[in-house]
C-alpha cells in the first residue's frame, strides 16, 4: 500500500507539467470565444488586455510576496530593463496584437496560427545555440523537415482561404459577427506577428528565469509592467473615446476577470513553471490541442465558418510540428543515454582498485 502510494506520487510529480499544459490549452480555447463575444459586444481589445493584466497582477501578487520572500533575487536596474523587455514581448506587444487579430479573423484561424510558435521557437533556439541541429542524423533531418513543413502550413493559411465547409445542421449557439471579420489581410498579419514575438518571448524566458529564478514574482512584474505598456498603447488607440474604459455589461466584466485570474495569473504561472522544468519547446508542443478544441467548439457549437485553407494549413502545421517533436524526443533519448554512460564511467573511475596481496605460507613446524 505504501509503495503504491509512493509510486502514485512519483507519477503525479512526473506528469505535473503535462497536466498543467493541458489545463492551459483548455482555458485558452474557452477564452477565444468569450473574448470574441465581448469584442462583438463593443469592448476594445486593448482596453481588455490592460484590465486583464491588472487583474492578473493583483491575483498573483500575494502568492509571490509571501511564498518567494526568501528566494526572490534583489531587483537591479539591469534586471528591471530585462523584465521590462520580457513584459513587452510577453504582454504589451504580443497580447495586444494577438487579440486585435481576433477582430479580423475567427477563433479557428487564430488558434491554427498559434501552432507556428513551436517551430519559430525552435528556429530561435538553434540561432541562440539552445538547440542542436545535426542534419547527418535522422533526428536532425526530422527537425529540419518539420520546421519547413510547419512554415509551409503557415503560408497556406495566410495566402489561401478556400471555400467554406458546408454545414449539415444548425448550431445551438450563434455569435454575432462584427464588421471587422470582413478584413482577412490585416488579421493574418497581426496574428503571425504576435506568434513571432511570442516565440522570442518563449526563448527569452529560459535566460530570464536563470537570472531571476522566482516564477511567481516574475509573473507579477510581467503582469503589472505589461498592463502599463498596454495602457500606453490603449491611450493612443482610444484617445478620443473615454467611454471605452468604462465597463458595465456582464460579458465584459466576466471576460476581464476570467482572462486576468485564469489566463494572466494561473496560466502564466503554469507556463513559466513548466518552461523552467521542461524547457520552452516542451511548453509549445501542446498548442495543437488548443486548435483541436477550438475547431470542434467553433464548428459544432458556435457556428463559425471553417474554410478549407485553414484546415489544410492547420493539418500541415501539426504534421510539421510533430516531426519536429519526434526529433526532439530522439535528441532527449540520446542525451539521457550519453549522461548515463558518463555517470557510469565516472563511477568506475572513482571506484577503489582492489589490490591482491599474496601472503607467504608459514613454514611448517618440522622446520
Amino acid at each position: 500500500m505504501v509503495v503504491d502510494f509512493i509510486n502514485m506520487r512519483v507519477t503525479c510529480r512526473r506528469l505535473r507539467p503535462h497536466i498543467f499544459m493541458v489545463l492551459v490549452q483548455m482555458a485558452s480555447a474557452f477564452l477565444y470565444f468569450i473574448t470574441e463575444a465581448a469584442f462583438n459586444h463593443g469592448m476594445n481589445p486593448h482596453v481588455y488586455v490592460t484590465y486583464r493584466h491588472i487583474v492578473g497582477g493583483i491575483a498573483v501578487f500575494p502568492f509571490a510576496y509571501f511564498l518567494e520572500r526568501k528566494t526572490r533575487p534583489k531587483m537591479t536596474l539591469n534586471m528591471f530593463v530585462e523584465i521590462f523587455l520580457y513584459s513587452l514581448l510577453g504582454v504589451g506587444l504580443t497580447i495586444n496584437m494577438y487579440f486585435a487579430s481576433l477582430q479580423y479573423t475567427s477563433p479557428a484561424f487564430l488558434s491554427a496560427t498559434v501552432n507556428t510558435i513551436p517551430t519559430l521557437t525552435f528556429i530561435l533556439a538553434v540561432i541562440f545555440r539552445l538547440e542542436t541541429l545535426n542534419l547527418r542524423k535522422h533526428r536532425g533531418l526530422a527537425k529540419a523537415t518539420g520546421t519547413l513543413v510547419s512554415l509551409a502550413g503557415v503560408m497556406v493559411i495566410a495566402l489561401y482561404r478556400g471555400p467554406a465547409i458546408r454545414r449539415l445542421y444548425e448550431p445551438p449557439i450563434h455569435l454575432t459577427k462584427s464588421e471587422f471579420h470582413k478584413n482577412w489581410i490585416k488579421g493574418p498579419i497581426l496574428s503571425l506577428a504576435s506568434c513571432i514575438s511570442w516565440s522570442i518571448w518563449f526563448t527569452m524566458q529560459g535566460f530570464t528565469l536563470k537570472r531571476y529564478p522566482a516564477p511567481l514574482s516574475l509573473a507579477t512584474w510581467a503582469n503589472f509592467i505589461g498592463a502599463l505598456q498596454s495602457a500606453a498603447f490603449t491611450s493612443l488607440a482610444v484617445r478620443h473615446q473615454p467611454a471605452a474604459w468604462v465597463k458595465h455589461s456582464f460579458i465584459d466584466i466576466a471576460t476581464i476577470l476570467f482572462g486576468g485570474v485564469v489566463s494572466s495569473a494561473l496560466n502564466f504561472i503554469m507556463i513559466v513553471w513548466s518552461s523552467k522544468e521542461k524547457g520552452p519547446v516542451f511548453v509549445t508542443m501542446f498548442c495543437p490541442l488548443q486548435t483541436l478544441l477550438v475547431v470542434i467548439f467553433a464548428y459544432f457549437i458556435v457556428g463559425e465558418k471553417l474554410y478549407t485553407g485553414s484546415i489544410i494549413g492547420g493539418v500541415t502545421i501539426i504534421i510539421g510540428l510533430y516531426l519536429l517533436l519526434w526529433g526532439k524526443a530522439k535528441d532527449q533519448e540520446v542525451r539521457v543515454s550519453t549522461e548515463r554512460q558518463q555517470s557510469l564511467s565516472a563511477i568506475k573511475q572513482n571506484e577503489p582498485k582492489m589490490q591482491i596481496v599474496t601472503v607467504p605460507e608459514k613454514e611448517s613446524l618440522d622446520h
